[in-house]
């Protein structure tokens, strides 16, 4: 069998589609698929964005996503939010999932598109999160208002109907979102970026002792990918001046508001 041959019968095997606005784009395990300002898959003119950041190849008997770009990072996860990695320029990973959901941020607008596979190499299953503890790395205790920022924050990509773009607000219109000063809200934004740092989230420090300043963004793509906060918590907004913004103990927090961190690959 030629590699011609070999490479159509894989890609008849293992048809790999692309799901971004509403739109399914097929590819083609012959060439590369180009995601970006350009290419197969043109997202945006956004000006923060690559001309062509991500591509989707064939090679080796497997599929891989990779990161073509010079800047940006791209968060990839599971459909169950489990399994975690951030794609940093240069690196690629290889699709084993049936599904995987793909966020990344350019400026202040964070996209996310999913990538859909006939072969599934690892089956995703729901780690349990009624015990604390019981998860692969601990649990992360947030209180109410720390979630509520979380949510304020991922708010206009929590309300997509399918995969596609949301602005993350600034900081100011996120603090008069949830009725806050800009001083309560930049002091839980520090709290948290620091709390998930510690516990292996990359992307939200930008150096020894210092905050990333694209950590809003960040915060955003972890939080959806690993369904931190998802759309059952846009409610929440609507009484968010009955939250305690007092102090961060994490001892005094109310059950529904513990969450477990994910795998982080």
């Amino acid at each position: 069998m030629t590699m011609d041959e070999a490479t159509d019968t894989a890609t008849t095997k293992t048809a790999v589609r692309v799901e971004f606005c509403g739109e399914e784009y097929a590819v083609d395990a012959r060439k590369p698929f180009l995601i970006g300002r350009e290419g197969d898959l043109v997202v945006d003119e956004n000006p923060f964005l690559h001309r062509t950041f991500l591509s989707v190849t064939f090679d080796a008997g497997l599929w891989w996503l990779t990161n073509i770009g010079n800047t940006l990072s791209a968060t990839v996860t599971d459909t169950t939010g489990n399994v975690q990695a951030w794609l940093a320029p240069g690196a690629r990973l290889p699709i084993v999932f049936p599904e995987l959901q793909v966020l990344f941020s350019a400026g202040t607008t964070t996209y996310d598109f999913t990538i859909t596979s006939d072969l599934e190499y690892f089956s995703p299953s729901q780690l349990s999160t009624t015990t604390a503890g019981t998860t692969t790395v601990g649990p992360i205790h947030l209180t109410s208002s720390q979630r509520l920022l979380i949510v304020a924050l991922a708010e206009d990509v929590l309300r997509q109907a399918s995969p596609g773009r949301g602005e993350i607000p600034a900081s100011a219109a996120a603090a008069a979102r949830l009725g806050w000063s800009q001083t309560t809200f930049n002091r839980k934004l520090d709290n948290v970026c620091d709390k998930l740092d510690k516990f292996g989230v990359q992307g939200l420090r930008g150096g020894p002792g210092k905050l990333a300043t694209g950590r809003r963004a960040r915060l955003v793509e972890y939080a959806v990918s690993t369904r931190l906060v998802d759309a059952s918590d846009l409610p929440l907004l609507d009484h968010a001046d009955q939250a305690d913004v007092g102090g961060d103990n994490p001892l005094a927090v109310d059950p529904a508001t513990v969450f477990h961190c994910r795998l982080v690959c």
